[in-house]
C-alpha cells in the first residue's frame, strides 16, 4: 500500500497509542524483550527512530537521511550507515514492531517511508487498575485440578498438534533455575515464557536488566511469593500480580542503591 507524502498530522489516524506515555510505555517493553535481537549500531537507529515518532505517538514519515543525520549529530560526529538502519528496520518488521508503508509525492515518485509503530503484544500483560486486584478466582490447587481434570477428558479427542507444549519446549532464552521453580506450578512452555517476560520487563524499567544473575534471583523470589498467595487466596490475574511484585522490589533496589550512593 502506498501513501501520499505530506505533514505528519495527515497519518495520526494510524497511531496505535493514547498518548507519548503509552507509546514509551509499550517501546520499553519492546526493548526489555527484544533488545538483544539488534546490534549496538541497530539500537541506537532504532531508539532514534521512537524519537522521531513521538510528536505523532508511534507514527514518523522521517526519511532515512533525515535520521541518520540526527544520529550523527547526536553522537558528535560518530553516526550509522544506511545499510544498519535499513538492517534495523527488516529485523523490527519480523518482530512486529513495525509496519512499514510506502509514501508517493504528487507526481507519483516514490518519497520517504511511513513506519507505524506496534504494541507490545501483552497476552495478559497487567494494567494498572489490575495490579491490586485480588478477587473472584479460585486458588491455585482448585485451578490446577480443574486443569488435570480438562486434560484428562480430552487427551483421546485432541489432535497432538493442538495441545499446549510442556516445559521441555521453553526457549532457551528462559535461565533454568528460573523454568524449573515456575514448571511445578504452571507447567506449559508459554506459561514460563510469560513469566520470564514481566521479570525481563520490569527490570528493564528499573534499570537493572543488566544484572542478569539479580533478575533471576529476583523473579525466583518474587514468583515465590506469588505462589505462597495463591495458597490462601484468590488472585484474579496471577501474572499481573507477580508482575506487581516485581515492580515492587526492583523499585525498592533502585532506592536502597541511591542510599547507599549518598543520595
Amino acid at each position: 500500500m502506498s501513501f501520499k507524502n505530506g505533514g505528519i498530522e495527515q497519518f495520526e489516524q494510524y497511531s496505535q497509542f493514547s498518548s507519548l506515555k503509552e507509546f514509551n510505555t509499550h517501546m520499553e517493553m519492546w526493548l526489555a524483550v527484544h533488545k538483544d535481537d539488534f546490534s549496538k549500531g541497530e539500537l541506537v537507529g532504532l531508539k532514534r527512530l521512537v524519537r522521531f515518532a513521538a510528536k505523532i505517538p508511534g507514527v514518523c514519515n522521517a526519511k532515512i537521511g533525515t535520521v541518520l543525520k540526527a544520529i550523527y549529530d547526536d553522537h558528535n560526529g560518530y553516526g550509522i550507515s544506511r545499510s544498519t538502519f535499513k538492517r534495523m528496520i527488516q529485523k523490527a518488521i519480523s518482530l512486529g514492531l513495525l509496519i512499514v508503508h510506502e509514501t508517493e509525492r504528487s507526481n507519483g515518485s516514490q518519497s520517504s517511508n511511513l513506519y507505524i509503530f506496534q504494541p507490545f503484544p501483552t497476552n495478559g500483560l497487567p494494567k494498572e487498575d489490575d495490579l491490586n486486584h485480588h478477587n473472584k478466582t479460585s486458588n491455585l490447587s482448585k485451578t490446577n485440578n480443574i486443569k488435570i481434570k480438562e486434560r484428562k477428558e480430552t487427551d483421546l479427542l485432541e489432535p497432538t498438534e493442538n495441545k499446549p507444549l510442556d516445559y521441555t519446549y521453553t526457549s532457551d532464552r528462559v535461565p533454568y533455575s528460573f523454568s524449573q521453580v515456575v514448571r511445578y506450578f504452571f507447567p506449559e512452555a508459554k506459561q514460563i515464557e510469560e513469566f520470564w517476560k514481566m521479570a525481563k520487563i520490569s527490570a528493564y524499567r528499573n534499570n537493572c536488566e543488566s544484572k542478569t544473575n539479580l533478575v533471576v534471583n529476583m523473579a525466583v523470589h518474587c514468583f515465590k511469593q506469588m505462589i505462597s498467595k495463591l495458597k490462601v487466596s484468590s488472585i484474579q490475574k496471577p501474572i499481573a500480580y507477580y508482575y506487581g511484585i516485581l515492580n515492587k522490589k526492583f523499585e525498592e533496589l533502585y532506592f536502597e542503591g541511591l542510599y547507599e550512593m549518598g543520595f
